[in-house]
């Protein structure tokens, strides 16, 4: 394998990554080109300030094998290099590469990251003490790779959880969903989506398409999310912008899944999710201050979990975070790693 260093993304074609990441060890939408291209405009919302991109790519006769995309930045005192995504809002990262061509991408990486010299022969504008790689999947072969390869050049290395990714499995109709969740949540969802139902406030959910004004429902969501002061907090003008060009490429890219509640004529819930992969990816929710009394996020959670059955869907993932709501509606954990190697 040939292995190159970019500074830009601009430097690999963005259909050429995509087409490569349908056949990789991990298909998410945070792999995908446009994601990762506007993560590393803004920085993760400005999560890192004085990053340099590390976007390292492996030929063999001329065609695409693999992709590290990394950035290099201090942390935790030293510098590190970490997966483009690291660390806040991009749920699941990992390599792009097949998995007959995993091993070894992942050994000539650690070759070409550790060599003191570009192609060229100039010193590297760089240089790592450690790579401290989050959000790989607790199912990626990367995580023995990197032990196996550690071990053999006698680098230190450390595994550990980061945080649980709850999912429910679907494999049939949404009744068939209920029947297997715990007896009295199952009581509960049926009874808040029948009084919801039931209002004379004509409670609809709102599935937006694809010839919606997506500036604007953007928007909307956006003003019901920061009801909750913690996200209005996190969603300062620089991660708002991350996020709405995010969601803007998502949308042109076919994959945004945006839902609302609304009771009376207004939106009083949304649910952000990206359908990609025959499967619903939560992202994030908000949820108005008003007709709590009907709860509008939970009939939300329960019309986007039925349409997942109606649709086909497998999984619906919650993604990071163990909040209570997620097992109540019957979320599995399993769990995203924290992988540090270091010379």
């Amino acid at each position: 394998m040939n292995y190159t260093l970019l500074n830009d993304f601009s430097q690999i074609d963005a259909n050429e990554w995509n087409n490569l990441l349908k056949e990789s060890i991990q298909d998410t939408p945070f792999l995908r080109y446009e994601y990762q291209n506007t993560w590393w405009q803004h920085k993760g919302g400005g999560e890192w300030k004085d990053a340099k991109l590390i976007l390292v790519t492996a030929r063999e006769n001329d065609q695409l094998i693999g992709i590290a995309p990394l950035f290099i930045a201090e942390y935790e005192n030293e510098p590190a290099l970490l997966l483009n995504g690291s660390i806040e809002i991009s749920d699941y990262l990992d390599v792009i590469v097949k998995k007959d061509d995993h091993a070894k991408f992942i050994s000539g990486l650690l070759d070409f990251l550790a060599s003191e010299l570009t192609g060229a022969g100039e010193p590297r504008p760089y240089d790592w003490k450690k790579i401290d790689w989050y959000n790989l999947p607790d199912d990626s072969p990367t995580l023995l790779v990197l032990k196996e390869e550690a071990n053999k050049r006698n680098w230190n290395h450390h595994e550990e959880v980061y945080r649980p990714t709850p999912r429910i499995a679907l494999n049939g109709s949404f009744e068939d969903y209920l029947s297997r969740i715990e007896k009295k949540q199952r009581h509960e969802i049926r009874r808040k989506m029948r009084r919801a139902n039931e209002s004379e406030l004509n409670v609809k959910f709102v599935l937006v398409g694809q010839d919606a004004d997506i500036e604007k429902e953007i928007n909307t969501f956006f003003e019901l999310m920061i009801q909750d002061p913690n996200k209005a907090e996190f969603l300062h003008p620089t991660m708002r912008q991350q996020m709405t060009d995010v969601l803007h490429e998502a949308y042109k890219n076919n994959y945004l899944w945006l839902g609302f509640l609304e009771i009376d004529g207004v939106k009083t819930a949304a649910s952000l999710n990206f359908d990609y992969e025959n499967k619903l990816w939560g992202y994030n929710s908000g949820v108005s201050r008003n007709h709590m009394d009907l709860s509008p996020g939970w009939v939300l959670l329960a019309h986007t979990i039925q349409w997942c059955c109606d649709n086909g869907r497998y999984e619906f993932d919650f993604m990071r975070g163990d909040e209570d709501y997620k097992y109540r509606f019957g979320g599995v954990n399993r769990f995203v790693m924290r992988v540090k190697v270091s010379k």
